[in-house]
């Protein structure tokens, strides 16, 4: 068991961990030009959740339409100046999982200059499973702890906002929205991805307009420009609000003040509306 971001992890969920930020293939975006320059093999395959959430597939920018999957042995047997243009490439076109060698070396080791341009690596099995905290910090590198230990009073009549606290999911889905639905008593909804239809109709039938952000079961809802929900979070108690940052897999259901939720989630163009839980 090891802790990260405040929260214990089991082995078994560690290794999948492994598996989604280093599969055995990952995906690497390019112009049909680079592709062609850089003797690529295009495969349009569909990626998983756990993919589309590592390699922030949603954020690509859309020059880059051709989509190559590579193993380690396949990337390191690129010539390389191919791999240190490959790399760059991912950072200009807004891939995820591109990190720094500054920030890693000293906790990877010497390893992970063998495969760089001398500033960007991704990630592989080979760099993650030894030091062992590798991993634990490369997911909690960006997430504030939970503070979930430092709540005295569990909210009687959200049993499982207490069960929900400090935990991480089972993979990618999982989202903000199923996270309140759940705290609330909607049984399953922590487990899947949480769409914004079912979740405006549980807002219309379960809440009303108000409520305090001291006291358990104000639910803070984040709206856009164009009123589409964004974002939403729980009031727990004494000052200390449950969320869920994303349906990514990194990201776990956790506790932090109100304050700190309405900081980290401050947007420009988003309005943040207050229901309150009734019946």
């Amino acid at each position: 068991m090891v802790t990260v971001a405040g929260i214990d992890v089991s082995s078994d969920l560690l290794d999948r961990w492994v598996e989604w930020l280093a599969p055995e293939q990952q995906p690497f975006f390019v112009t049909k030009e680079q592709a062609t320059t850089w003797k690529l093999p295009i495969d349009e395959r569909e990626p998983t959740r756990e993919d589309r959430d590592t390699y922030r597939i949603y954020n690509i920018d859309r020059a880059a339409d051709q989509t190559v999957w590579l193993s380690e042995a396949a990337y390191c047997a690129l010539p390389k100046a191919t791999r240190a243009a490959l790399v760059r490439a991912q950072v200009s076109y807004g891939r995820g999982a591109v990190p720094t060698v500054r920030r890693w070396s000293g906790i990877v080791g010497p390893e992970v200059r063998r495969q760089v341009d001398g500033h960007r690596f991704v990630w592989w099995k080979s760099l993650l499973r030894q030091p062992a905290q590798v991993l634990p910090a490369m997911v909690g590198e960006d997430l504030g702890r939970s503070r979930h230990a430092e709540v005295r009073t569990w909210p009687a009549d959200f049993p499982r906002v207490q069960e929900l606290a400090g935990t991480f999911a089972d993979g990618s889905g999982p989202n903000c929205f199923g996270t309140v639905m759940a705290a609330c008593g909607v049984e399953g909804a922590e487990t899947v991805w949480m769409v914004r239809e079912p979740f405006e109709e549980w807002l219309a039938n379960h809440t009303e307009r108000g409520g305090q952000d001291d006291v358990p079961g104000t639910v803070f809802v984040w709206r856009d420009t164009a009123s589409l929900v964004q974002h939403a979070a729980l009031t727990i108690g004494d000052g200390w609000m449950l969320h869920k940052p994303s349906q990514s897999w990194m990201t776990p259901r956790k506790v932090r003040t109100v304050a700190e939720v309405k900081r980290a989630t401050r947007t420009a163009g988003w309005r943040l509306e207050r229901h309150k839980i009734v019946g």
